[in-house]
């Protein structure tokens, strides 16, 4: 090496850990993936080496994150109601009618649900929870229940400022229902295709309309 050669400044070399952002990312990629093959392929069939193939990731970057299949497919869960759950503010500083939140929640929950992705997924979890019962835990607790708990939050805290009265965790339970409806178990049992965004709004502005207001005519 020439004394030229010892003092050109060195190049920095990157180092293979990935950034924190690419590290979210690439989480976000591998959830996206596995939910995907988990509706495809049911819980049951479906390996973690298969996941860790598909998605590009080693077994052990999964174990390290997430612990297990069980685990990985309650954060795949979670990360699904992510949206629809923070439309939902509980920090008391939201300027929008009461009646227009929980719209926005609807709509994005209802849009979540109606995918057939979605629909294929929670067929395989009726059809695979006796036989996995983590599984079902897995969802329920990462999607359902969580769900229940931010809005039972919401509706504490909006009864809070005397707008609703009642049994906060029963209302969450009443408005989740009437979301879903009868529509999305046709939807389920193949009788219906997925609303569109027109009929998807169209569908949950009426169901919030009737759980805010009723359907008694005070004249009758």
């Amino acid at each position: 090496m020439t004394k030229q050669e010892s003092q050109e400044p060195k190049t920095a070399v990157r180092s293979g850990r990935p950034r924190r952002g690419e590290e979210a990312l690439r989480r976000d990629q591998l959830l996206d993936q596995a939910m995907q093959l988990f509706a495809e392929h049911g819980y049951g069939s479906l390996s973690l080496e298969t996941i860790a193939r598909e998605a590009q990731v080693s077994l052990r970057t999964i174990y390290a994150q997430f612990g297990g299949k069980a685990e990985l497919f309650g954060a795949a869960v979670r990360r699904l109601s992510d949206e629809f759950v923070a439309s939902l503010p509980l920090d008391g500083t939201s300027s929008k009618p009461l009646e227009e939140v929980l719209v926005e929640f609807g709509k994005l929950y209802l849009s979540r649900i109606t995918r057939p992705s979605c629909t294929c997924l929670r067929a395989q979890i009726l059809a695979e929870a006796q036989r996995f019962p983590e599984l079902a835990a897995e969802f329920y607790r990462n999607g359902p229940e969580r769900t229940l708990q931010r809005l039972t939050a919401y509706f504490s805290l909006q009864q809070e400022r005397g707008l609703i009265k009642g049994d906060c965790q029963f209302l969450a339970g009443q408005l989740v229902q009437a979301i879903r409806g009868e529509r999305f178990q046709r939807q389920q049992l193949g009788l219906e295709d997925p609303p569109t965004e027109e009929e998807a709004e169209r569908w949950v502005r009426l169901a919030v309309r009737h759980f805010l207001h009723g359907c008694l005519n005070p004249d009758g």
